[in-house]
């Protein structure tokens, strides 16, 4: 997207940028759990249009709440980017966000994306989707035996099922959102007959449950949409092999949808430079960045109204899918419980 296309789309970021400037230093810092060469630009556009300089520190999840919590009030963050909606909420639960009020990221970003809003303001939002599709071997199952979640635990399936591993965020985020939608009973026997189904003990991150489909390992498995676009973007002949032994579903299309997780940020408890936090975290809904996130990383825009123009989303369906729209500040509530759960049923 060409750069003057972008001033002319976002529109308020130099005159804001002006303004807060005589207020504060322009200067953001930035903690990300996002390490995706396609955001590079994103960030530059940001500082060659507000005048506004980013100093970036990259980390996993886990390493920037750590940091967060040592760093206490002294902490430089601004803003924090993290890639998975129960992320958000522990990091939210540790009171490391400072809740936010904003017109604009409130009439783009869809509530289902962002946290339950409180009085103060809403402590993180979204601003990328991935949905969590289903995998499988054509070979072995029908596309009618996997078309929803719930299919999974049907014994029919048993010994095809491979996952990683029960209590990573990204199945976490799937499984509280399964409890929420039948209940804690129907919630708990349907990860129990996912055990009882399983292939293999848990393994391995979503692209070596592609590979384990393909491999023949697995009949069917649970993966993030943006591993499947990197496979079938891949210039690699084993990667291309890989995917025309597999397909790939889209489930609950007929009933909830498929379920969506986020790439989110929030500003931070202690954050220095508000103002500037604030700019950035509306710049991350404008339809420039939202187009980076579909292109850089294979994501979807969760801003209303920005269509995917990703060769590899549409191949797999995703310019078209039902996506779920239970309240991902709802369902991270249910975290706890579902952990408590999955020790319970033996899902390592």
């Amino acid at each position: 997207m060409a750069y003057a296309r972008f001033l002319t789309l976002i529109g308020f970021a130099t005159l804001t940028a002006a303004a807060s400037a005589q207020a504060q230093d322009k200067v953001l810092n930035i903690y990300s759990a996002r390490h995706y060469q396609g955001d590079e630009l994103m960030y530059e556009t940001f500082t060659k249009t507000t005048g506004i300089q980013i100093n970036r520190v990259d980390s996993d999840d886990a390493g920037i709440v750590a940091r967060l919590r040592a760093e206490g009030s002294a902490s430089p963050a601004d803003v924090i980017m993290l890639v998975d909606a129960a992320r958000m909420a522990s990091a939210d639960a540790l009171g490391l966000f400072k809740p936010i009020k904003s017109a604009k990221l409130d009439a783009v970003i869809p509530a289902n994306l962002r946290a339950t809003p409180t009085a103060e303001g809403v402590s993180w939002t979204g601003f990328s989707t991935r949905a969590r599709v289903i995998v499988y071997d054509p070979l072995r199952v029908k596309a009618a035996d996997v078309a929803n979640y719930e299919q999974l635990s049907d014994p029919k399936l048993k010994g095809q099922v491979c996952t990683r591993s029960g209590s990573h965020p990204y199945n976490l985020s799937l499984f509280a959102t399964v409890v929420e939608r039948l209940g804690d009973a129907k919630g708990e026997a349907w990860l129990k007959g996912l055990v009882d189904n399983m292939a293999r003990a848990p393994k391995g991150g979503d692209t070596d449950q592609i590979k384990a489909v393909a491999s023949g390992e697995c009949g069917v498995a649970l993966t993030n949409s943006y591993y499947v676009a990197r496979l079938i973007k891949s210039d690699k002949p084993e990667d291309r092999k890989t995917m025309e032994k597999v397909r790939v579903v889209f489930p609950n299309q007929g009933t909830s949808g498929t379920h969506v997780n986020i790439g989110g940020a929030a500003v931070a408890k202690h954050a220095k430079h508000p103002e500037n936090a604030v700019l950035f975290m509306e710049y991350l809904a404008s339809p420039f960045a939202q187009d980076y996130f579909a292109n850089g990383n294979h994501e979807f825009p969760a801003a209303k109204g920005v269509k995917i123009e990703n060769a590899a989303l549409k191949a797999m369906g995703g310019d078209k899918f039902k996506a779920e729209n239970i309240p991902l500040g709802v369902v991270a509530k249910n975290l706890t419980k579902v952990q408590q759960m999955l020790d319970r049923v033996g899902y390592k």
